[in-house]
C-alpha cells in the first residue's frame, strides 16, 4: 500500500468545494451567534467562559490520546497564562504545558505559523517529558513513524509517516501553503476547508516524536480563528472525543489517498457539531445569569441550592430531569416542602415541569438565541 505522501500528486489535494459549501456557510452564521451571544455577558462571565471552554478542549485533546488531566489544576494554570484570576493550584508538567499551548493559541491566533512556534508548542506539550529524545524540535531518529494497534507479534499498521529526513522540507513547504491560505492572502480558502486540510495534511506528516494530534488539533483551532479574525471557542476536541473512533478512521481512510472529499465533508460535520455545543454552553451560561439576577431575594436558600445544583451538570442537567426525590436529597427538605418550593420555582419561570404526581420532572427553563440555520 502506498500512504497519500507517497502519491505523485502528494500534496495537490483534490476535493470538490460545492460539497461543504453548504456547511461554511452556516459555520460563518453560527459564528456570528457566537459573538451577538457573548455580549450579553458581563466581563467576568465572559472569562469565566472562556476557562471552561478552553480546558475543556485541554481536557478532551489530551483524552482523544488516552492522558487524563485535572480539570481544576488545567483551569487554574490556564487562568493564569491568560492574566485572569486564579487559586494558584498547583499543576502538572502535563497539565501546565498543555494549558501554555493553549493560551498561546488564543492569544496569538492571528500570528503566521512557523517552525518556532511549532517548537514552542512540542515543548510546552513535552514539559518535563524524559522519555522523549527530540522536544521542541522535528523527530530525527531513523526508526519508521507508525501508527500501529494490536499485539506486539502482530501489530496492525494504521498509518507510516515519510522519514525524518524529509520532515523539514515537508514542513517548509506546509507551513508556506497554510500561511498563503489566510483570508488576507492571494489564495483564500473557506474557514472549514482550510482548517480540514491543515490538520490532515499536519497528520501526515507527523514531525514530531509525540504529540502530533494534538498540536494538531492547535493548528485547526489558530486556523479556524484566522479565517474569524477572533478566537472561535469552537468545542472541537470535545465532538471529536465523542467520535473518537469515526475520526480515526476518517483520518486513516484520508492518508490513502490525495483525494480528500470524504474527510472534508466528515471534518465539516464535526466542526458543525462543535459550534452548536458551543452555542449551547453560552446559552446556558446567559440563563444561569439571567435567571439568578432575576430571582434575587424571592427564592430561599433551598430552592437556590438546587437551582445551582441543577446548573453544575451542565447544559444536559440530571437525566430525565430533577425529580421531587431528587430534590429531597440536595436539600433535605420534607416531601411537602420539596413539592412546594418545586411548584414556586415553576410559578416563577425558573423551572419547566414535565409529568404529574410521583412522574414529575423538573428541567431548567432555557433561553431561546437565534440558531444558525
Amino acid at each position: 500500500m502506498l500512504w497519500n505522501w507517497q502519491l505523485p500528486d502528494w500534496p495537490s489535494f483534490r476535493f470538490n468545494a460545492d460539497r461543504i459549501r453548504a456547511s461554511e456557510e452556516q459555520f460563518l452564521r453560527g459564528s456570528g451567534v457566537v459573538i451577538g451571544a457573548l455580549h450579553h455577558l458581563d466581563a467576568d462571565a465572559r472569562d469565566g467562559l472562556t476557562i471552561e471552554l478552553i480546558s475543556q478542549e485541554i481536557l478532551d485533546s489530551s483524552a482523544i490520546e488516552g492522558e487524563i488531566l485535572d480539570r481544576a489544576s488545567v483551569q487554574s494554570s490556564l487562568a493564569r497564562h491568560l492574566g485572569f484570576a486564579s487559586d494558584q493550584r498547583r499543576a502538572s508538567a502535563a497539565e501546565a504545558g498543555a494549558a501554555e499551548l493553549m493560551a498561546d493559541v488564543y492569544r496569538n491566533h492571528a500570528a503566521p505559523l512557523d517552525d518556532r512556534t511549532l517548537f514552542a508548542w512540542h515543548a510546552m506539550l513535552m514539559n518535563a517529558r524524559r522519555d522523549i529524545a527530540d522536544v521542541g524540535r522535528y523527530r530525527s531518529h531513523e526508526d519508521t513513524m507508525q501508527i500501529v494497534s494490536g499485539a506486539l507479534h502482530a501489530p496492525r499498521v494504521h498509518f507510516e509517516a515519510p522519514p525524518s529526513d524529509t520532515v523539514a522540507a515537508e514542513m517548509s513547504r506546509f507551513i508556506a501553503w497554510f500561511n498563503g491560505s489566510t483570508p488576507a492572502s492571494a489564495n483564500p480558502l473557506p474557514a472549514i476547508t482550510r482548517a480540514a486540510i491543515s490538520h490532515l495534511w499536519f497528520e501526515s506528516i507527523h514531525p514530531f516524536e509525540d504529540g502530533n494530534g494534538r498540536i494538531g488539533r492547535a493548528i485547526v483551532e489558530k486556523a479556524l480563528a484566522q479565517n474569524l479574525a477572533t478566537p472561535t471557542l469552537t468545542a472541537l476536541a470535545e465532538t471529536i472525543h465523542l467520535h473518537r473512533k469515526a475520526y480515526y478512521a476518517a483520518l486513516q481512510l484520508s492518508s490513502q489517498s490525495n483525494d480528500i472529499d470524504a474527510w472534508l465533508t466528515w471534518f465539516a460535520d464535526i466542526v458543525i457539531q462543535a459550534q452548536a455545543r458551543t452555542i449551547t454552553r453560552i446559552c446556558f451560561l446567559i440563563d444561569k445569569t439571567r435567571l439568578l439576577d432575576r430571582l434575587r431575594g424571592q427564592i430561599n436558600d433551598r430552592q437556590e441550592k438546587a437551582l445551582l445544583r441543577l446548573f453544575r451538570e451542565g447544559p444536559d442537567g440530571f437525566s430525565g430531569g430533577l425529580s421531587a426525590g431528587n430534590y429531597r436529597t440536595i436539600t433535605d427538605a420534607s416531601l411537602a416542602t420539596a413539592t412546594r418550593d418545586l411548584n414556586d420555582l415553576v410559578e416563577k419561570c425558573a423551572l419547566v415541569r414535565t409529568g404529574e404526581r410521583r412522574y414529575a420532572r423538573y428541567h431548567l427553563a432555557k433561553t431561546k438565541l437565534p440558531q444558525p440555520d
